[in-house]
């Protein structure tokens, strides 16, 4: 298993993985429907998006944690 002080790291790594892989694929077919070239089209679109959003993610997840926490009613 991966040591727990990667936690940071491993969940922004894979939340921009995922959450590219899915958002690319449904924007490359709303805007070109599936065309001979879409496989191409729709994996270069993916791998651009994820090296922009890999370090967004990886800077204002913990923003976004501390502000789910404010807006959470405390028991």
């Amino acid at each position: 298993m991966i040591n727990k002080k990667y936690r940071r790291l491993l969940f922004s790594f894979l939340m921009a993985l995922f959450m590219t892989f899915i958002m690319s694929f449904a924007i490359t077919f709303l805007n070109l429907g599936f065309i001979d070239t879409f496989i191409y089209m729709w994996i270069t679109a993916f791998y651009k998006a994820f090296f922009i959003a890999f370090p967004i993610v990886f800077f204002v997840a913990p923003f976004v944690t501390k502000l789910v926490d404010f807006l959470i009613k405390k028991d």
